[in-house]
């Protein structure tokens, strides 16, 4: 393999047959499920309408049970019951912070669990989904990182987490009912656990969901994916999912990028702002996002700050930065930078002409914060000492 080739990961992918013989029809595209439903005994000629119908029970009033599918004749409802289910994560617990702020642990196919997060602000909500069990990435400031690879999630499993929550926030319209523009969960982030571009085909299929105008209907501008630089899969992005783009930055020198973001190793900062210069979505309108943690003494230095501008503008890169106040965890090897160091960092951002801002800490009470995301069970059973030792810190 090309040193510079994407890593390919083994993908245990869970099969559309459950345990109980049924399959899922969550997640499946539209030709997937036109496919599925021709396959188990719909006719060929009217496939495409029921595949309409019951696309929009499923993603638009969020109905999981075919018996409720009223605008679908009753015998066809029953046979339907006999082959299909329509099934999404299970809520294992739920935390609700003191600012607001809800950290679900989700259990799915396997007895794994991810964590989903959703952050409600005054004009938006913004759910933190993930896209793996675990992560490959292991970025030295991240706790999410302390915990190996276990898996690939599915486009069921990743669309799942949206529809769960909207469960929770009592979001799903009423058929026959006025159409009400407002939205408690208007955002979707793919930053919680894992690396989006590592397990692009799931991701692009779930986002694809979300964005149909006849379910979910989010727009694409209102979908963020987060990576920490996967190269050649950035391009992709922009032209099979549409979406806006962050970037996991946290450095200004390759040095520091490799302990931190150790992707970096493989493709580095320049190569990296290379193909963000090329980003075919990217404009003053939809700027990337760099997204810079602030950890003292490493990476918050005036000069750090002067380097970032530099890359920006050397690239022509339509940019934000957003600053993150490090998020500390047991056994962290990182201090948070001060308020007033991370306030000096952004004013030089920000009299260079970028957008600046500093991201207000959520959900900290509850481990909901970024680079806390981690399941319960696994830090359970882990003890302190384990942790330290992982994060190379030895007690």
């Amino acid at each position: 393999m090309s040193p510079k080739a994407p890593i390919t990961q083994d993908v245990m992918t869970i099969p559309r047959k459950l345990p109980e013989g049924k399959i899922n029809l969550v997640g499946l595209t539209r030709d997937q499920l036109r496919e599925v439903l021709i396959e188990n005994g719909t006719p060929e000629k009217q496939a495409k309408m029921r595949t309409g119908q019951i696309w929009q029970w499923i993603y638009q009033w969020g109905v999981r049970d075919f018996a409720e599918m009223t605008n679908l004749a009753k015998a066809y409802r029953a046979q339907l019951a006999e082959t299909f289910v329509i099934e999404i994560p299970e809520v294992v617990t739920r935390q609700v912070s003191e600012d607001g702020t809800r950290k679900y642990l989700c259990r799915i196919a396997g007895g794994h669990e991810v964590e989903v997060v959703y952050i409600p602000e005054e004009d938006r909500g913004t759910l933190c989904i993930s896209s793996q069990v675990g992560c490959t990435l292991t970025c030295s400031f991240c706790h999410t990182g302390t915990q190996k690879l276990v898996r690939n999630l599915t486009a069921a499993e990743i669309v799942g987490q949206v529809m769960m929550a909207r469960d929770d926030l009592e979001e799903w319209p009423v058929p026959g009912a006025p159409k009400d523009e407002t939205r408690l969960l208007s955002n979707i982030v793919l930053m919680g656990m894992g690396e989006p571009l590592y397990n692009f085909d799931n991701v692009r299929d779930a986002m694809k969901i979300a964005m149909d105008p006849e379910g979910i209907s989010l727009s694409r501008r209102r979908i963020t994916l987060s990576t920490s630089g996967v190269v050649p899969e950035i391009a992709r992005t922009a032209e099979e999912i549409g979406c806006l783009l962050a970037i996991s930055f946290h450095a200004t020198t390759d040095e520091t990028r490799d302990v931190l973001v150790p992707i970096n190793k493989r493709w580095n900062i320049e190569e990296l702002l290379q193909a963000l210069a090329s980003y075919p979505k990217a404009s003053n309108s939809e700027r990337i996002t760099f997204e810079y943690v602030m950890l003292d003494g490493v990476n918050d230095s005036d000069e750090d700050a002067h380097r970032l501008i530099d890359h920006i503008k050397r690239h022509n890169i339509p940019a934000k930065i957003n600053l993150i106040p490090f998020n500390e965890w047991p056994g962290a090897p990182y201090k948070r930078s001060s308020n007033n160091r991370i306030r000096a960092f952004a004013n030089i951002i920000y009299q260079a002409g970028y957008a600046s801002p500093i991201r207000k800490t959520r959900g900290e009470d509850i481990m909901a914060a970024c680079g806390q995301l981690k399941s319960a069970t696994e830090r359970a059973r882990k003890s302190r000492k384990q942790i330290e030792a992982e994060a190379g810190l030895q007690s």
